[in-house]
C-alpha cells in the first residue's frame, strides 16, 4: 500500500451530531476497554472503505492498521481528525459527502448506545420489553421513525457473495418495488444488499420521487466485512446482531429474501422462529423468497431444511417466486396493503411493529466461542421456536468464524467451531452448509473457503 492511497485530514460532521460533552469526547478518545474509541475506529474505517470487494474484517483492519480517528472539541462544535484514511473516500482531496454523512451516523450511534443503552441503565436489557424499548430508542434517535408515511418499507435480505445473475435479478426486483412507491432497507453491504437499492434508485428517479429511503442497518462486528454501499442514505449501527435483526422486523413492512449464504439462513431462521411463536399467529407479514431461474435449487434446499427442522407450518409464512421480478413487487405491494389495513384496524403504529412478540432467546446476545457453539441444543426435542433460536445461533457463529475479527481470531487459535447435533438433524444441516460452500456463498468470488466449523453427532 503506497502513501498515495492514504489521506490524513480534519473534517466536520455532517448533520447527525455536532455537539458533544467533554466527557463524551474523552470516552471517544479512550483506547481502554472502558472507552468507545475501538468501536468508533472500526466502524469509521468500514465507512471510509466502502466499495471494496473484501469480506474479512481482519484483513481490512490489518491493511489499514495505521488508520486512526480522533474527536477534537472546538468552540463551534467538534471536528474529526482522520489519520491514514483510505483515499477512495475522497475526490480531489475532499471527502465524498455521502461518506461524511454516514461517518457522522456512526459517531451518533456509538455515542448514543454507549451513553443511553450501556452506561445509563435506562433499559432493562435482561427483559424482552426492555430490549425492545432500547431498539426503539436507538432507531428513533437515528431519525428512522417516519410517522407521516404509510407502510412502504421493504426489507431485502440476501448474500454479499452472489453471482452476477443474482445481483442483476435483485436489482430488477428493487426497480419494480421502486416503481410501486416502496422504499428499501438492507444490511447495507454489497451484493443482494446493494442490488435492490440500486434498482429502486433508478425507479424512484423515473417516478420523480423525492425523499426516497435507502436504509442500512448494521452492527460493529460485521460492518468492516460488509461496508455500506454508496446508495445507503440512512445508516444505523445497532449494538449487536440480535438488536439488528429485531430492528429489521420492527421497522420493515415486508421482507424479500434473495439467495445468500449462512448469514441469510440465520436471518430466515430468526424471522420464522419469531413468527412461529403462538402470540404472533394473527400478524400479517409478507415474506417472499426469490431469485433468478439459476437459484431455484438454492431455495429448494432452504425450503426442505425449513420443513425438516421447523415443520410444514413454517412454510406457510413465505412464498417462493422464481424469476418473476414484477410478480414479486406486485405481491409485496398487496401484502403491505394487508399490513396497513391490519394496523389501522388495531390502531398500531405504522413505523414500528410493537405487536410482534419476540421471545427473549431471540433477543439475548449470543457470543460465539468454542464452548458456546459446542453447547447449542441442536435437536428436535424442543419447541419449534426454541430450535429455530438455537439454529440461528449456530449460523451466527459460523458468520462470526467467517468474517468477524473475534471469530476469525478464535478459529486461528483453537481450530474450527464444533457443532453437536442429533443424528437425524446432522445430515440435512451438513447438506445445506455443504451446498453453500459448493455454490461459493461463504466467501467472495475468487476467495478459497476453509470451513470454520465441524459437525459432530
Amino acid at each position: 500500500m503506497t502513501e498515495a492511497t492514504r489521506i490524513s485530514t480534519t473534517i466536520s460532521p455532517e448533520g447527525s451530531l455536532e455537539v458533544l460533552s467533554q466527557q463524551e469526547v474523552n470516552r471517544l478518545r479512550d483506547t481502554s476497554s472502558n472507552g468507545m474509541h475501538d468501536v468508533l475506529r472500526r466502524c469509521a474505517l468500514a465507512i471510509l472503505n466502502y466499495g471494496t470487494m473484501v469480506d474479512d474484517s481482519c484483513s481490512v483492519l490489518e491493511t489499514y492498521h495505521d488508520f486512526d480517528i480522533e474527536v477534537i472539541q472546538q468552540d463551534r462544535g467538534i471536528r474529526l481528525k482522520l489519520t491514514n484514511a483510505p483515499a477512495h473516500a475522497f475526490v480531489d482531496g475532499s471527502m465524498i459527502r455521502g461518506i461524511r454523512e454516514l461517518l457522522s451516523s456512526v459517531l451518533r450511534d456509538v455515542v448514543y448506545v454507549s451513553n443511553e443503552i450501556e452506561k445509563h441503565g435506562r433499559f432493562d436489557l435482561e427483559s424482552a420489553e426492555g430490549i425492545t424499548n432500547a431498539v426503539f430508542h436507538i432507531l428513533r434517535n437515528a431519525g428512522v421513525m417516519k410517522p407521516s408515511r404509510d407502510p412502504n418499507l421493504v426489507v431485502c435480505w440476501g448474500g454479499h457473495s452472489i453471482t452476477r445473475e443474482e445481483y442483476d435479478y435483485s436489482k430488477s426486483v428493487g426497480y419494480h418495488l421502486g416503481l410501486r412507491d416502496m422504499d428499501i432497507c438492507t444490511g447495507c453491504g454489497p451484493g443482494a444488499m446493494k442490488g435492490p437499492m440500486k434498482g429502486a434508485n433508478v425507479a424512484h428517479a423515473k417516478q420523480r420521487r423525492r425523499n426516497s429511503r435507502y436504509l442500512g442497518i448494521s452492527e460493529p462486528g460485521i460492518i468492516a466485512a460488509e461496508s455500506p454501499n454508496p446508495i445507503v442514505n440512512e445508516l444505523v449501527i445497532m449494538p449487536d446482531i440480535e438488536k439488528r435483526l429485531e430492528a429489521f422486523i420492527r421497522v420493515g413492512h415486508g421482507i424479500v429474501i434473495f439467495p445468500g449464504g449462512v448469514g441469510t439462513a440465520e436471518e430466515i431462521l430468526y424471522l420464522l422462529g419469531v413468527l412461529l411463536h403462538p402470540n404472533n399467529a394473527d400478524i400479517p407479514f409478507p415474506i417472499i423468497f426469490t431469485g433468478p431461474a439459476g437459484s431455484a435449487d438454492y431455495f429448494r434446499r432452504i425450503d426442505e431444511f425449513i420443513a425438516f427442522t421447523l415443520g410444514t407450518e413454517a412454510q406457510k409464512y413465505y412464498r417462493i417466486m422464481i424469476d418473476d421480478p414484477i410478480g414479486v413487487a406486485r405481491a409485496m405491494r398487496e401484502g403491505i396493503a394487508e399490513v396497513t389495513a391490519f394496523r389501522r384496524q388495531h390502531q398500531d403504529a405504522f413505523y414500528f411493529n410493537w405487536r410482534l412478540d419476540i421471545p427473549r432467546d431471540f433477543q439475548q446476545p449470543f457470543t460465539p466461542n468454542h464452548d458456546s457453539m459446542a453447547g447449542l441444543a441442536l435437536h428436535r426435542r424442543q419447541n419449534v421456536h426454541d430450535l429455530a433460536a438455537n439454529l440461528r445461533r449456530a449460523f451466527s457463529g459460523i458468520v462470526a468464524g467467517n468474517v468477524k475479527e473475534q471469530g476469525v481470531r478464535a478459529i486461528e487459535r483453537h481450530g474450527p467451531f464444533r457443532l453437536n447435533a442429533e443424528s437425524e438433524l446432522m445430515q440435512p444441516l451438513d447438506e445445506l452448509l455443504t451446498s453453500f460452500v459448493a455454490q461459493g456463498r461463504m466467501k467472495l468470488p475468487g476467495s478459497e473457503y476453509v470451513p470454520c466449523y465441524t459437525l459432530n453427532t
